[in-house]
């Protein structure tokens, strides 16, 4: 992808300049026809749409002073610089949209499609027909200004829209294009005649449109020579569809209300306990209560509550935040936090475990994961000492449950006054269950497969009782041909195709890493059951998507999800959760496959198949399924994708997510557009009509 772009970059340095010479001449009038042309062109894409307008504008208001030699005027060199580096830019990501569309979409683009390519290819799709001169007229009439012989036309269709919903299509035939053909040059070579039949869209204004279909004619019409006509909008017959609302968003109106919560940032509550900033807190919640935010979610750090001492916990500051909070009328999802933060993405402060426990873990460094190159991880403690007193006499469990129930008994107001809704215990890294597999701070960089965490002494005893009780004491060991941390899954002997993760050994010792893992969940949440009963309580799983199209899912595996491409390994923990009554909270909801296409393609994720699959697999038993996005959002693009995965159109039984919880409070989302997309979405999530900015 890269040497294409590259490609595609330097073999039209001699279209930039030609562009930068329109914009010189933006005073004379021709020039200036032709640059709202082409900003008009350019509005179409949706990433470039208002960075062109920008640009258009800012030429139209730029001095220029006049050469000594005549009339003509120029700019400075370096703003001409500017504008060539600002087109490349533009053209680099182009690129990416145009091979996400030809990759994902199974729209037939050729390597060096432009903005025509794709309005046609769209155009056909909506059921236009779209002839090879650019000439464009509903299936059911005929072009104006163009006669059977294919004469010249005088209008072409053009759009503004800025959001082009994401479709998927069976692979047996690209979009706009007959199955037999691959390209646009074999389609005009072999001059044939086809019927097209569009596929559906969530986002079609009515079943007729569902429904149409076209002909493309390509028959003796050259594809090379004609001229790119551009006519006015404002002469296109009334018969011509606006693009725009062939593709317009979808109307939540009637739709189930999910309540929607906002995340407090992470250092709301400080080392020492207390509220931070309690007075630009109380303006935001203002705000956020004047949306109809339902409530907000809330860290509680054990490395902050229960900091210096064993069983001396200090809940002061979390007192007076949650006051604040309610005196707002607002909801509270409470997180218990037995893990550290700071080492991961996203993480803006530095909350370790308890002092106490880092005393532990300085003479007996096995309380924690451990790799097999024998490299520690204290970002939480290892699930092998849940039934081990090496916590001051305490098991890891216990410690869990005397923290949990000390909670329940200082804020005891808040549960019986329903403030507290829901609680989510943290189960590993992150706070969520999985073991901590590709550590940023041991090396891993996505998409590495990650390594096995089951190298302490307790975890490594686990598993030796278990390879003996099987009759086979040498697999009491870890794989030796998993590779490392950024190793692909091809290029180790277990998780390639075929590799030792099928065989005896490997299904075996797979086994047993999972079912520690389900396990460990099993004890923590029957005793967060007994400590918040009649509380709601949820889990938080992790969608490691990457490697999901292979047939290892190795990713997976190291993180703890038994899952290949024979084995569903989401049944067992969706079972686990269902017997404690609990919710299932899945961070993977938001991520699209046109972001970041080539990564996905390298490391062949598939994150929407993933979330379909864990979400089913707890539907399947009744579970409550909770999310959250995993990247920040501000955009409406990524607001429609949350919308569309918290209530999947058509679905039969009418699924939906209990609860959302957004990533997170901040200034940022407060400010200007972002706060009234972000409205938009809280009412659109509320079951509201639709209703435009």
């Amino acid at each position: 992808m890269a040497s294409e772009m590259q490609r595609y970059d330097t073999n039209e340095d001699d279209e930039e300049m030609g562009m930068d010479v329109k914009e010189e001449d933006d005073e004379d009038e021709d020039d200036e026809e032709k640059n709202a042309a082409m900003h008009a062109i350019a509005g179409f894409d949706g990433v470039h749409g208002s960075s062109s307008s920008n640009r258009f504008q800012h030429h139209q208001q730029y001095h220029e002073q006049p050469t000594p030699g005549g009339s003509r005027r120029c700019r400075p060199l370096e703003e001409k610089e500017r504008t060539k580096l600002r087109e490349r830019q533009r053209r680099a990501i182009t690129a990416k949209i145009l091979a996400g569309l030809r990759r994902h979409g199974n729209y037939n683009l050729r390597v060096r499609a432009d903005i025509n390519d794709v309005i046609a290819a769209l155009a056909r799709e909506a059921g236009w027909v779209v002839l090879p001169d650019g000439t464009t007229f509903p299936s059911r009439s005929q072009p104006q200004g163009t006669d059977t012989a294919g004469g010249t036309p005088t209008t072409m269709v053009t759009s503004s829209s800025s959001h082009i919903p994401t479709q998927h299509t069976p692979p047996g035939s690209l979009k706009g294009v007959p199955s037999g053909f691959q390209n646009t040059d074999d389609q005009s070579a072999c001059q044939m005649k086809s019927v097209f039949v569009p596929t559906s869209s969530p986002y079609d204004s009515s079943s007729t449109a569902r429904s149409q279909t076209s002909a493309m004619v390509a028959d003796g019409l050259d594809t090379q020579n004609d001229p790119f006509l551009v006519g006015s909008v404002d002469s296109i017959d009334k018969q011509v569809v606006d693009m725009h609302t062939k593709l317009q968003e979808r109307d939540f109106a009637g739709t189930p209300y999910i309540p929607v919560y906002v995340m407090l940032p992470l250092g709301v509550i400080n080392m020492k306990s207390e509220l931070v900033d309690a007075d630009g807190l109380v303006k935001q919640l203002r705000v956020l209560k004047s949306i109809n935010v339902d409530g907000v979610m809330v860290d509680c750090w054990w490395g902050i509550v229960e900091a210096n001492a064993p069983q001396d916990y200090n809940w002061n500051g979390y007192k007076r935040l949650f006051q604040v909070v309610r005196e707002h009328k607002l909801k509270i999802k409470v997180v218990m936090s037995f893990h550290e933060c700071g080492g991961n993405i996203g993480d803006d402060v530095c909350i370790p475990l308890p002092h106490w426990v880092s005393e532990i873990g300085r003479s007996n460094p096995d309380i924690y994961f451990t790799d097999r190159a024998g490299r520690r991880n204290p970002e939480c403690l290892s699930w092998g000492i849940d039934k081990e007193r090496v916590l001051r006499s305490r098991t890891a469990v216990e410690v869990y449950f005397d923290y949990m129930r000390s909670f329940r008994v200082e804020f005891d107001e808040f549960f019986e006054d329903g403030i507290i809704s829901m609680v989510e215990v943290g189960l590993g890294p992150c706070g969520e269950l999985r073991y901590p597999s590709n550590p940023v701070k041991h090396g891993w960089r996505y998409p590495g497969v990650g390594e096995f965490q089951c190298y302490d002494q307790y975890l490594l005893k686990n598993l030796r009782k278990a390879a003996e009780a099987r009759g086979h004491s040498f697999w009491a060991r870890g794989p030796d041909n998993a590779g490392s941390y950024n190793s692909r899954p091809q290029e180790t002997g277990f998780f390639c195709d075929g590799g030792d993760y099928d065989g005896y050994y490997g299904r075996f010792f797979l086994n047993w890493y999972s079912q520690v893992l389900i396990d460990h969940a099993d004890r923590v949440l029957s005793l967060a059951k007994l400590a918040f009963d009649g509380t709601c309580i949820a889990a938080k799983l992790s969608g490691i998507h990457w490697w999901y199209k292979t047939a290892s899912h190795a990713a997976e595996l190291t993180a703890g999800f038994y899952n290949p491409s024979n084995r569903d390994g989401y049944v067992a923990i969706a079972a686990m959760l269902k017997k404690h009554g609990a919710a299932l909270n899945f961070k993977c909801a938001e991520m699209r496959m046109l972001e970041e296409a080539v990564d996905f393609c390298e490391a062949l994720g598939d994150p929407e198949g993933l979330a379909w699959q864990v979400r089913n697999a707890a539907w399947d038993v009744s579970l409550p399924v909770c999310s959250e996005n995993a990247l920040l959002c501000h955009d409406r693009g990524g607001y429609n994708c949350l919308l569309e995965k918290a209530k999947p159109l058509n679905d039969p039984d009418v699924k939906h997510i209990f609860a959302f919880t957004y990533l997170r409070l901040s200034p940022l989302l407060m400010d200007g557009q972002n706060y009234m997309e972000f409205e938009r979405f809280v009412k659109r999530m509320h079951g509201k009509g639709f209703e435009v900015f």
